[in-house]
């Protein structure tokens, strides 16, 4: 294993730090806790908090700030936090107006997130949850039972988090992430795996001239192994599935195509160049593109495909203005 690393167990603690001493205007870390929490905590407004193992940044961390989340609960890598941690991050960030918890469907990261919201509702605090599954890939995983929350959670982040950011109650804002999370698709790739430090070896293994399609954000298996294609036919096989599952003609998309943390940027914008020509034919508007990295798995090579169905709210709140470490829209 060669990683940029000083101590395996403290890869965790390292990189929170660094995120703070690099972003000091957006970040603070809770007191006693791996919490990170806006710099200046926000009231008078419905407070929002995500998080799950780390490995996948910029998510979450990378989306505290205005106009999105205003807490971010890291766990180890690939390791839902527990609810301790979670339940630090709503009490710090609780207003009168509640706090929603925007969790991705995995198993461990559902069970933690609402045995914290059932510790603060203990205390008064109102508290209510959505559940992103936008992975179209595989019903039913190593770590999940439906479907997988990958890429398509950074679309709730920024949509619930305007609708927060203008004044929306919890049900408002509640409302319209589970809104997003029902007119969101995903699918992604992989070409080479990723290291978990810990382990010291890849999660799994894919061969010189294979790919793997519908892979998860942790390694999990996808739909299959196969022999290596060119971008666009593997855009085609992504989007038949996306497509499918959805439909999205006749209507407003904003797009996201998200590196897994080692695919170059110049592969990304050819997968969006076939993108875009497909769904075009298709009778699709593409309203808005999203490419870069927004939710990682460490150094894995690969991408996800994502689309959002808009409407005239969800256009507005997409539009509006974000500033958070990794996405900035002024």
């Amino acid at each position: 294993m060669k990683k940029i690393i000083n101590d395996v167990s403290q890869v965790e603690q390292e990189m929170i730090q660094g995120l703070v001493k690099a972003h000091p205007q957006y970040l603070r870390r809770v007191t006693d806790s791996d919490v990170l929490a806006r710099a200046q905590k926000k009231t008078g407004k419905v407070a929002l908090i995500s998080g799950g193992g780390s490995g996948h940044e910029p998510a979450h961390a990378g989306y505290v700030g205005y106009g999105m989340l205003d807490a971010a609960v890291p766990g180890a890598v690939f390791t839902s936090p527990t609810p301790d941690q979670v339940y630090a991050g709503i009490k710090d960030i609780a207003t009168d107006k509640g706090v929603l918890m925007v969790v991705k469907n995995y198993t461990g990261d559902v069970m933690n997130f609402e045995m914290a919201a059932d510790m603060a509702r203990d205390e008064g605090i109102e508290v209510e949850e959505v559940v992103v599954n936008d992975d179209v890939a595989v019903d039913g995983s190593l770590y999940t039972v439906g479907r997988r929350g990958i890429a398509g959670t950074v679309f709730v982040h920024k949509i619930a988090g305007a609708k927060a950011e203008a004044g929306g109650s919890l049900q408002e804002v509640k409302a319209v992430a589970e809104k997003v999370i029902a007119n969101v698709r995903s699918m992604s790739m992989a070409i080479s795996p990723c290291t978990v430090p810990a382990a010291g070896k890849p999660g799994f293994e894919i061969g010189a001239d294979e790919m793997e399609i519908g892979i998860g954000i942790h390694g999990e298996p996808g739909v299959r192994k196969d022999t290596m294609k060119n971008a666009d036919s593997i855009v085609d096989e992504l989007l038949e599935k996306i497509l499918s599952d959805l439909d999205y003609k006749g209507n407003d998309v904003a797009v996201m195509i998200n590196g897994c943390g080692a695919t170059p940027l110049m592969e990304l914008y050819i997968v969006n160049n076939h993108v875009s020509d497909v769904l075009k034919n298709k009778g699709i508007n593409v309203y808005k593109t999203y490419v870069g990295e927004f939710m990682t798995s460490l150094e894995m090579e690969g991408f996800s495909i994502t689309l959002l169905k808009l409407d005239a709210e969800t256009k507005e709140l997409l539009d509006a203005q974000a500033d958070t470490p990794a996405f900035k829209q002024l």
